[in-house]
């Protein structure tokens, strides 16, 4: 006898996906960014912290290099002042160090689950989240204490400022992780 089965598309288990991650964004420091960036891969994450941090670490590192790319694209422009210039490139590094940083913690992350070392690989990658936001910050710090053209400000500000607000989702995400 042949039974067929059809593909899993219960609806009650998306709706218990997305409340696990808005529950799990009401606990970051931007909630709304955090449950737009997240709740489309709700299926994937279902209801497991790894899961649910991975993906938030993979969102980040992706607009990181959308920014980065940006913010290159912006040194380029013709009739930056000798001054502009060196903000944009110190960003663009700074943008550029955030990635090496985000890619390591991703890394840590992906070998957290069985690592007998569990403590000290969480110490490491806060730490290299941690640095991320601190390079994105000095990036926009920069900006601020420099005379800088508006739309070479606000290009830098958007870019910037998104992501440090995912850089700090996933920091307080991996709150989910400590046991």
């Amino acid at each position: 006898m042949q039974t067929i089965s059809a593909a899993p598309t219960d609806k009650g288990s998306t709706k218990t996906y997305k409340s696990f991650i808005k529950s799990a964004c009401n606990s970051t420091t931007y909630p709304k960014i955090c449950y737009q960036t997240l709740s489309p891969s709700a299926s994937a994450i279902k209801t497991d912290p790894y899961k649910l941090c991975n993906i938030s670490m993979s969102v980040t590192l992706n607009a990181t290099y959308k920014a980065s790319s940006s913010i290159g694209s912006l040194s380029k422009t013709k009739g930056l002042s000798p001054s502009e210039k060196q903000i944009v490139g110190d960003c663009a590094e700074t943008t550029n160090d955030a990635i090496d940083e985000l890619q390591q913690s991703l890394e840590a992350l992906a070998n957290l689950q069985g690592s007998d070392h569990k403590a000290g690989v969480m110490s490491d990658l806060k730490t290299w989240v941690s640095a991320a936001l601190t390079d994105e910050y000095t990036c926009t710090d920069e900006i601020e204490e420099q005379k800088v053209r508006k739309a070479v400000k606000n290009t830098i500000n958007k870019n910037v400022m998104y992501l440090a607000k995912l850089t700090s989702n996933c920091l307080a995400l991996f709150k989910l992780l400590e046991y």
